[in-house]
């Protein structure tokens, strides 16, 4: 067997990413990644017993080449005599062409059909380099753990079967395998932060600095990864003993109780309950935290208050109460 198969099955056996039987939704693009990771499962399938799918999503956002990747896809889903579901997103893409925005429809279409053919998994085919580009952009923009340890090997129903491995591995394998693939172009255009860590950053930080840096960006993700692991656990024994109350929809909670727990644990407590609010931690900043926290530990005796993305801070006396601005 393949030296490169190899790594992924002892990569996916400590990671636990699969078992015997899965069903698994692939993500295939038609992108040199995930046509490595589809052949791979492939390969897998009949000593693993997988059920698998093909996903793709055709953004229009390269005109005819997104169509000829489509057809690209379909030809390889036939090869391979796999089912394929194709989602042609063009119209919603022209609104809203976001990296944020795309994954977002990506992520949906592929749960839809997972749960539509009761499938248990989907694969992606995020690599080392994928990793180590999110990570030095997410320093950039000055993520905390939650964004520098979020591209994990399995969460929940995704896997990222690729992540140990490095794109040049990948070209590697194909090249081996003789299997074609789609090139984007844009990936080589730096229009965009991304692009401009791939093209520049990292081949620059190689150079100067550390020829491994992918590799060790890597390694601080998992050690990063089990640290927010520790303070997530934490958090949560503290957010269970928040006082919610149902009807108002409203969390309360005594500010000198909740300022003996180590700021950390603070924060992510306070966005436990904002997600429990919202649905999403969209647009919360540090500095908002920073603001709530302020009032929490302030010894001023008269009532205060803060309003920020649609949520109400009241502190009355030693109570603190949280909830939406619609509520009461």
């Amino acid at each position: 067997m393949n030296s490169l198969i190899k790594k992924i099955q002892t990569f996916s056996h400590r990671f636990s990413l699969w078992q015997e039987g899965d069903k698994i939704v692939v993500g295939v693009s038609g992108g040199p990644d995930s046509v490595c990771l589809l052949d791979i499962l492939v390969k897998l399938r009949k000593k693993r017993k997988f059920k698998l799918i093909v996903g793709h999503i055709n953004y229009g956002l390269r005109g005819v080449d997104s169509d000829k990747d489509e057809f690209f896809v379909r030809e390889l889903s036939q090869k391979y005599n796999l089912q394929l579901k194709v989602l042609d997103a063009k119209e919603q893409s022209k609104k809203t062409p976001t990296e944020s925005f795309l994954r977002n429809i990506r992520y949906d279409f592929f749960e839809k059909i997972r749960k539509e053919n009761k499938f248990n998994l989907i694969a992606v085919a995020h690599n080392q380099d994928d990793q180590a580009e999110t990570i030095l952009m997410r320093l950039i923009r000055g993520s905390g753990l939650l964004g520098l340890s979020s591209i994990r090997p399995k969460n929940s129903q995704i896997i990222r079967p690729l992540l140990d491995i490095s794109r040049a591995e990948i070209i590697v394998y194909l090249k081996e395998n003789g299997l074609k693939y789609r090139m984007d172009k844009t990936n080589w255009e730096n229009k965009f932060l991304r692009n401009k860590i791939r093209n520049k950053l990292i081949p620059l930080i190689e150079k100067e600095y550390n020829p491994r840096v992918k590799e060790t960006l890597a390694g601080a993700v998992d050690i990063i990864a089990d640290d927010y692991d520790y303070i997530f656990r934490s958090a949560e024994k503290i957010f269970k003993k928040i006082n919610f109350d149902k009807a108002k929809n409203i969390y309360f909670f005594e500010s000198k109780k909740f300022v003996r727990n180590h700021q950390s644990l603070q924060k992510q407590v306070l966005r436990k309950i904002i997600f429990s609010l919202k649905s999403n931690l969209y647009n919360i900043e540090n500095s908002h935290l920073e603001e709530i926290i302020k009032i929490i530990k302030s010894e001023k005796n008269k009532s205060q208050r803060l309003t920020f993305q649609g949520l109400k801070v009241n502190k009355k006396g030693d109570i603190i109460y949280i909830s939406t601005e619609k509520c009461a």
